[in-house]
């Protein structure tokens, strides 16, 4: 699926209307009980963004799972890419209603074929061990610079998604390498990227709103992590990046009407692919969410 959907200041949809705009995108027509139909924003990238589909997905299994479970884990295949052109139907299968677990697997449909699969289980709220690690030291949020002022102090830069809405505030703590001038890009393999990210306005207090835009997110920025130990931006190096699958494991519940903390980082790239870590840090440290993603990543001959 097409990657990193970040926005120039020249966008002209932001705050609270492109927040609701993304909400509305995550409120599926129920076709019947196990089936979906969502849509694409009027303004989109040639494939359908992959988180939008992550989203979107979670979107139509939670609407078939108890209300007293929490997503817990999911596992995810991009099988296709996306035709922003057409509605997605979203096909749930109750796989399993347990005592304290619910397993649900759903499909994404278009022109006939599946271009998405994801599997999800739920569980019910329960007590018992807790730990762990300790939370790197880090700014706050309010102390790094905000996405436009990086973008303001490299005049030259231009991205894909110039008109493309944006209804989160991502601040990279860390001055990302696609926003480097070019004698300033170095590899740095042990790197972590992180990055503040909140709604960019109000949001529903809905929890399965809340889960599916942080599933929506957790793709934004994740696959560039790969070329960081390189020191290469897109554009000049690489000839296609695309997610491959996407797994996230949800050890807290989610509130995201507030800072999040994205630290990611890339183990290993090889075979043509690479593969990002994330973890998701409330604002107080605590681990909230943990993020696994594979992608093609394809370098120009």
């Amino acid at each position: 699926m097409t990657q990193d959907p970040l926005i120039h200041p020249a966008s002209s949809v932001r705050g609270q209307t492109a927040v609701d705009a993304v909400v509305a995108l995550l409120d599926l027509e129920r076709l019947e009980d196990d089936l979906f139909r969502g849509v694409s924003p009027e303004i989109s990238p040639v494939r359908v963004f992959g988180g939008q589909v992550a989203g979107q997905a979670l979107v139509a299994t939670g609407r078939t799972v108890p209300p007293d479970r929490r997503v817990h884990s999911l596992h995810a295949y991009f099988i296709r890419g996306g035709d922003p052109r057409v509605p997605i139907i979203y096909q749930v299968e109750r796989v399993r209603d347990g005592r304290s677990f619910t397993t649900r697997r759903v499909t994404a449909v278009q022109h006939g074929k599946t271009i998405f699969a994801m599997s999800s289980s739920w569980q019910s709220d329960e007590e018992g061990m807790e730990h762990e690690p300790a939370p790197l030291d880090v700014p706050p949020p309010d102390q790094v610079p905000t996405l436009d002022e990086r973008l303001t102090a490299v005049p030259d830069t231009r991205h894909v998604w110039a008109h493309m809405p944006r209804p989160f505030d991502i601040r990279y703590v860390e001055l990302p390498t696609w926003l480097m001038p070019p004698e300033q890009r170095v590899a740095a393999p042990e790197e972590r990227v992180r990055v503040w990210i909140r709604p960019d306005g109000r949001i529903p207090d809905d929890p399965l709103l809340h889960v599916c835009l942080l599933a929506y997110v957790s793709d934004l920025t994740l696959l560039d992590t790969v070329l960081r130990p390189h020191g290469v931006v897109a554009e000049n190096t690489i000839k296609q990046m695309a997610s491959l699958d996407h797994a996230m494991w949800f050890h807290r519940p989610i509130r995201f009407d507030d800072w999040v903390l994205y630290e990611m980082q890339a183990p290993v790239a090889a075979g043509g692919r690479g593969l990002a870590t994330g973890a998701f840090l409330d604002a107080d440290g605590h681990l909230l969410t943990t993020v696994v993603q594979e992608g093609l990543v394809r370098v120009r001959g």
